[in-house]
């Protein structure tokens, strides 16, 4: 239901804010408010942020549909028993309550109980600047809006609440109430207090007119909050007081800590510390700009596809080095690592479960083993972000553990089946609830006693295969998976390089559990994944002569280039070697002309995540191409099968669907037409549209292309070194 007419109860920054944005969206919605001070409603009038500013409550919240309460928390109270007498059963109450707890208090001490037209929500924006003359459309633009339902919240006026605030340009996303306080107290009034604390101490010092004229851009930036409304502060510091001495308290146990290494000049442990703090200030950062802005990128042709590059470290050996480094016995040192989301997702995983890790630092992690039984419950529940891989591998490693864990993901892998990891894993005694439908969340409970079995595998994937494998680790008796065509078998390699024997017979991998991994140095080659791209890329660009450095080529993942070969691409590779036991060679690429064919389904798996930048290659070659035995790629990141042909038709092509692959008809000439695309947040969609789009007539735009950094940090500043024309648009 949209809002016809919103009443604010305390017209500051806040409310005045959210009037604001909701009249921007909707001219017709009607705003009437009140505040205790005359002026204030003057302004609100003046500002054209409201209709009509009356006097009372009782005549300001007449014939509204929702009443947004805007004062500070602890008045909540007071301003409710004003409005008890004279809300109607069909109107709404919401509020921007930066504390739950105390607002569920005061609402049963008024009400009796927490009325089911009461949504509880909070805004998670706000300014230096307060009062309704800081009133701002924008303010909420971007954001995020945390709704915190009781088990009696009416859906209907939850849904309301919520469709809202996605009209004053915030997203919505529910939690806990105790959850909600617990973590507002650490990651938004601990912060406030801390900055509010330095600026006093420092203002009360000898030398604070020295200190505050000479200091620079960080003070000012760390500070910044400090300039916010002092008695809004007061107020939730005195609400949420439990969970704000639980987080002072931690806090200034680890201040304690650090004051020790300062005053014994222990450097190495104060480096330790502020790498491990870097890491993961620079994975919440990535975690949190997807939804804070939309990414497009524009690309037009007139790429050269000349010269030499190396992209970055292989993600599927990233996650494994971390994973089995954490549960070695010594130290692990790892370079090539990839510093992706994804893999960096993995490596905070092991952090929250008391692993010390060094790095990334150019590549270069050091891990410190904890061995087999060595891991710690985590705090709260683990984050996967985007990573199919994370949540799979560890459903696995995680299955035999004494301790209950929950692996969480963002709303893309929200939707990703895990039934194909938790039923092999049930049938080894694991424990494991997920949401309705087999999708994560999963939850995995401790204490489970694990039986090693037999897998045959109905479907070939290596996250399954490892899954398993990762599980027989901790199981009683032998494991053993049996695929049905090959996979890439760096789980098994990196287990063998860690000290732990894999016997390999055919398609079966098996394994002993009750055994322990020793420590080693793994050098992680240049992924062909996304190698992939510029292979393509160079192979249908004219007078293309490009060089990849020190690409990993397992045989196991270079079905990409088997399958561009039997296509008539002109790859060479030059300088093999092998480095920590995976073998590594240059490839150069050069333009030929391409012929569509049909592509064994040996190499499907293989090629699985190539399989998208194949169908461009596949559009600029010679007749159709076939691509079969791929249902894999319907239950990636996205139906990839479909939003490649629904990608391709967009841009002239006429590709089409089948249930395991596609057929792609294919022209030596092709150029694309101009066309949006939508990746549906996707990063192999998204960067496989950008190889289309230098052989484009026009623009193709390519949307939300945020999520490339999950794999592939550096595609873009690598695509305008090879002349890409890519341009960025930030929403």
């Amino acid at each position: 239901m949209t809002v016809r007419h919103l009443c604010v109860i305390g017209f500051g920054l806040i409310g005045g804010s959210l009037a604001a944005a909701l009249r921007q969206t909707d001219p017709g919605c009607r705003v009437t408010g009140y505040a205790r001070s005359p002026e204030t409603r003057r302004q609100a009038l003046a500002l054209g942020l409201a209709d009509a500013m009356p006097d009372s409550v009782e005549a300001a919240i007449e014939g509204a549909d929702v009443i947004f309460l805007a004062t500070p928390v602890l008045s909540f109270e007071a301003v409710l028993r004003s409005l008890q007498p004279h809300v109607k059963p069909n109107q709404i109450l919401t509020d921007g309550g930066s504390v739950k707890r105390c607002v569920v208090a005061a609402a049963e001490r008024v009400f009796g109980e927490l009325p089911s037209n009461f949504v509880l929500g909070h805004p998670i924006a706000g300014s230096e600047n307060s009062g309704v003359t800081a009133a701002s459309a924008d303010l909420y633009r971007g954001r995020r809006v945390l709704l915190t339902p009781s088990d009696s919240t009416d859906p209907g006026a939850q849904a309301t609440v919520a469709q809202m605030w996605r009209d004053a340009g915030a997203s919505v996303e529910c939690l806990g109430i105790d959850e909600h306080d617990d973590i507002l107290a650490a990651t938004s009034h601990l912060p406030h207090l801390l900055a509010f604390s330095l600026v006093d101490t420092l203002a009360r010092g000898d030398r604070h007119l020295e200190i505050f004229r000479y200091a620079a851009g960080g003070f000012r930036d760390f500070t910044r909050i400090a300039a916010s409304d002092p008695v809004m502060w007061r107020d939730i510091f005195v609400a949420n007081r439990s969970a704000m001495l639980n987080q002072i308290d931690a806090f200034s146990e680890g201040l304690a800590a650090l004051r020790a290494e300062v005053d014994s000049s222990d450097a190495y442990a104060m480096q330790s510390r502020f790498a491990r703090a870097k890491t993961a200030r620079d994975f919440f950062t990535q975690l949190q700009e997807p939804q804070q802005m939309t990414q497009h990128w524009q690309v037009t042709a007139g790429a050269t596809m000349q010269g030499t590059i190396r992209v970055p470290g292989d993600k599927s050996m990233s996650h494994r080095s971390i994973m089995l480094g954490a549960l070695a016995e010594g130290t692990t040192h790892v370079s090539g690592f990839l510093e992706g989301e994804d893999a960096l997702a993995t490596l905070q995983c092991f952090r929250d479960m008391g692993v010390t890790i060094e790095g990334p630092v150019d590549g270069r992690v050091t891990i410190h083993g904890v061995g087999m039984h060595g891991l710690k419950a985590p705090k709260d529940r683990l984050w996967m972000g985007n990573s199919g891989t994370s949540i799979r591998l560890l459903s696995g490693l995680l299955a035999g553990q004494a301790f209950d864990v929950t692996l969480q993901g963002d709303e893309s892998l929200a939707k990703r089946p895990m039934k194909r990891v938790s039923d092999p894993l049930g049938q080894m005694g694991a424990v494991i609830e997920t949401a309705e439908g087999g999708t994560p969340p999963m939850t995995l409970r401790g204490g489970s006693a694990l039986k090693g079995i037999h897998y045959d595998m109905p479907m070939a994937s290596a996250q399954v295969k490892s899954a398993v494998l990762l599980a027989g680790l901790f199981a009683d008796g032998e494991t053993s998976v049996t695929e049905p065509a090959p996979t890439r078998d760096h789980t098994e390699n990196m287990l063998n390089g860690f000290g732990y024997r894999v016997e390999r017979d055919g398609a079966t991998a098996r394994l002993v559990g009750g055994g322990t991994l020793t420590a080693c140095d793994i050098e992680v080659p240049a992924d062909i994944s996304s190698a992939a791209f510029f292979l393509v890329a160079a192979s249908i660009t004219p007078g293309a002569d490009l060089t990849l450095t020190h690409v990993g080529v397992n045989p196991t993942r270079t079905g990409i280039i088997d399958i561009l070969l039997l296509m008539g691409a002109n790859i060479e590779r030059l300088n093999e070697r092998t480095v920590g036991g995976e073998p590594v060679a240059d490839l150069r690429v050069r333009y030929a002309p391409l012929k569509g064919i049909h592509i064994p389904e040996a190499l499907v798996p293989l090629a699985i995540d190539e399989l998208p930048v194949t169908m461009i290659a596949a559009a600029c070659a010679d007749g159709d191409t076939l691509i079969t035995g791929a249902e894999e790629l319907r239950v990636k990141e996205s139906d990839r099968i479909q939003s490649m042909v629904d990608g391709l038709n967009a841009l002239g092509v006429a590709a089409e669907a089948r249930p395991d692959g596609a057929l792609i008809p294919g022209s030596v000439d092709r150029v694309f037409g101009e066309g949006a695309i939508e990746t549906h947040m996707d990063h192999r969609i998204a960067m496989s549209f950008v190889v289309a789009g230098t052989r484009g007539a026009g623009t193709v735009l390519v949307r939300d292309t945020e999520h490339v950094a999950t794999s592939f940090p550096n595609f873009k500043a690598l695509c305008t070194g090879l002349g890409v024309q890519l341009s960025e648009q930030t929403l």
